[in-house]
């Protein structure tokens, strides 16, 4: 039986009388001469060929056309008809699934030499294209003016012109060949040609199989060309047979759950062609087979193929359905459950996440962002998807704007799209070393490699344009601002209990204005004596206007950009979150307006009145700024409201002490004064 375990029925027996009425001639002297000599550039230490057959036809009539039938096959397998010869060959590659090529016999000279190409080399081939060969392609040359002087074919991927078939040809050279399935795919890649041939040669092409594709043809053109083929066949055989390969008798049991028994392995393996015979026992009492694997089947090389094989013949709805339970213990890492926690955070915030690719272009000219920012030095990608997004962003803004954009221009003027992702940043980063597919990497490069990961963490990013409240009955519309960009950098840090501190920018920031622009810090920490400012988190805030108006997004668009390692490293340093009763008292409302320095934040200001309040301050709001002549220059009033709840009902006494507390903490930390009217 053949692969599909049905009654053999392969055409490629060439022991079948209806098909091989005189057999398959067998090799031998006289011959059309051929050479393969060894190999000086195998590809993982395999020669480029290790069979080739030839047969010649002698007196074909040149008008002969091919059968109505050969050429409506050809035509429904999406082939074109040219010539009796040409035909032939191509019907027997689609019938057996040897690939064959047809020389015009008068234009080649004895003998042929199966060869690497030499540096410089080239070849016109039969669309009248000349290449420049590779000196790892392979190639199929005759000898005008020496051993091997001319390549005629790429090997396995596509003729050339020097000894094409044509209108006068009489006399055919059939080539049949078994050719390396690695050097045959890359050469196809390299030079671009992905033909029937080479997609045949580089799944791998059945070792036995030449001599009886190429009998095939030459009967075909004798019956219908009129031709008369030499009774000899050059048949160049370095092919090396199937070696056994040992399996334990359960290893398809041990993958599918089914206990199959040893015989019907046997059983199902033989029908696929293999061979198989009992190996004794490994050193822990298992039964061992070895499987000789027939030449048509070179894709079972491990235990694996050879269990997949018996899973599928005994069928896959004989494997029962087992859900595995699940050890406990398992499940999502605190990292993954805070970063679920700030996707559903923002999206209950009512922002809409989308998924960008992180592959970027020119974007960092349109944001504006300076030629010795870090951001800048973005990786380049060897082989990118598209030409014009070479880079990996280190920003997900780099790739965020552009969604933004996009729906902005399709008619979505009110636009709110947040992503959580990562960004590359190369800045440190060793070159990785170039390990070879033919073997496990050693330890140390398995180091190197990961050495060469850059570093990638993990950004929340989101774009603010258009309208946050439509015009209705419930009021006016209201656009989106910048203090909506920076609650969402409060909303983030809130969903991982980590405080953090809104102040002005230390200097202008690309893409964002130099005014309408806040900087997120984690909150101050006391290190002895010491407040320790925390490390800068977030930007968020109003887009540049000149930004805006590059990337098309509406005027005063807001971006925010969230690194979120940090913020995570800050939640798992905390630890379990310690959650306050809440209490059944009454609250205590109390209004302070401080009169401070323009320089001064309200994020500062709100920070000393949560921390003079202590832990009765519930709520601290910011409800109104005013600056006037008679506060004087330089100066503003922030006014603040304060909710304050205790373990029981506070007292009037209690309430006025925390404003004078709060008011002393202002003015010696900050050079406050309060408003008196």
């Amino acid at each position: 039986s053949h692969s599909t375990g049905a009654v053999f029925t392969d055409p490629a027996d060439g022991t079948n009388p209806g098909l091989y009425p005189h057999g398959v001639a067998q090799a031998g002297e006289g011959g059309f001469a051929v050479e393969i000599p060894a190999d000086p550039r195998p590809i993982h230490g395999r020669p480029g060929a290790d069979r080739y057959v030839a047969r010649v036809v002698r007196g074909i009539d040149p008008a002969a056309p091919s059968p109505a039938w050969m050429r409506e096959r050809l035509t429904a397998a999406g082939m074109h008809p040219i010539s009796l010869a040409v035909d032939v060959t191509n019907y027997v590659m689609l019938d057996l699934g040897q690939p064959l090529h047809a020389f015009d016999l008068a234009k080649v000279h004895a003998p042929i030499v199966v060869r690497r190409a030499e540096e410089g080399e080239s070849l016109t081939f039969l669309d009248e294209v000349t290449r420049e060969l590779d000196p790892e392609d392979l190639v199929i040359a005759d000898s005008p003016q020496g051993l091997g002087s001319r390549p005629l074919v790429l090997a396995g991927v596509f003729g050339g012109a020097a000894a094409e078939v044509d209108a006068t040809t009489t006399d055919v050279l059939i080539e049949a060949a078994h050719f390396d399935a690695v050097s045959i795919a890359r050469s196809a890649r390299r030079h671009k040609l992905p033909t029937e041939s080479s997609k045949r040669n580089e799944r791998g092409v059945d070792t036995a199989l030449a001599p009886v594709a190429a009998q095939r043809a030459v009967d075909l053109l004798v019956e219908y060309g009129g031709g008369t083929a030499d009774p000899v066949s050059t048949d160049v055989d370095r092919t090396v047979a199937p070696a056994p390969i040992l399996i334990r008798s359960d290893a398809a049991q041990r993958l599918t759950g089914v206990a199959y028994g040893t015989e019907r392995v046997s059983e199902l393996l033989t029908m696929i062609g293999c061979t198989v015979k009992a190996a004794g026992a490994d050193e822990a009492g298992h039964e061992l087979l070895a499987v000789t694997p027939p030449t048509w089947r070179p894709d079972l090389v491990g235990a694996a193929h050879f269990a997949e094989e018996v899973a599928r013949l005994d069928g896959y709805d004989n494997i029962p359905v087992i859900v595995p339970t699940a050890p406990a213990g398992t499940g999502l890492t605190p990292r993954q459950r805070a970063r679920r926690q700030v996707v559903a955070a923002l999206a209950d915030a009512g922002l809409t996440q989308v998924l960008s690719y992180p592959f970027i272009g020119d974007v960092h000219d349109r944001l504006g962002i300076a030629g010795d920012d870090p951001r800048r030095q973005a990786m380049r990608l060897a082989n990118p998807l598209a030409e014009d997004a070479p880079l990996m962003r280190t920003s997900v803004l780099d790739s965020l704007v552009d969604v933004a954009r996009r729906n902005v221009s399709r008619g979505l003027g009110d636009v709110a799209v947040y992503e959580v992702g990562t960004v590359t940043l190369p800045a440190g980063t060793v070159p990785a070393p170039i390990v070879g597919v033919d073997r496990r990497p050693t330890d140390d490069e398995l180091a190197a490699l990961e050495a060469g990961i850059p570093y990638q963490p993990t950004h929340v990013g989101a774009v603010l344009a258009g309208e946050r409240e439509r015009a209705g009955v419930l009021g006016t519309a209201r656009a989106w601002d910048w203090a909506d960009a920076v609650e969402v950098v409060r909303t983030v840090a809130a969903t991982l209990g980590v405080a953090v501190e809104v102040a002005a920018p230390d200097q202008p920031y690309a893409p964002w204005h130099p005014g309408r622009t806040a900087q997120i810090r984690l909150a101050l920490t006391r290190k002895g004596k010491e407040l320790v400012p925390g490390a800068v988190v977030a930007h968020a805030g109003e887009l540049h206007p000149r930004t805006a108006k590059e990337l098309g997004l509406p005027a005063r668009a807001c971006a925010v950009e969230i690194d979120l390692e940090p913020l995570l490293e800050a939640a798992e340093a905390a630890g379990v979150l310690q959650v306050k009763a809440v209490s059944t008292f009454p609250a205590a409302k109390e209004d302070i307006a401080l009169v401070v320095d323009e320089a001064v934040t309200s994020g500062e200001v709100e920070a000393v009145i949560r921390e003079a309040a202590g832990e009765l301050a519930e709520e601290v709001r910011l409800f109104d700024v005013f600056r006037g002549e008679q506060l004087g220059a330089g100066r503003k009033s922030l006014a603040f409201s304060l909710r304050l709840r205790g373990d029981h009902t506070l007292t009037a006494e209690e309430t006025a002490s925390v404003r004078k507390r709060v008011v002393k903490r202002a003015a010696k930390r900050l050079g406050a004064q309060l408003r008196s009217a």
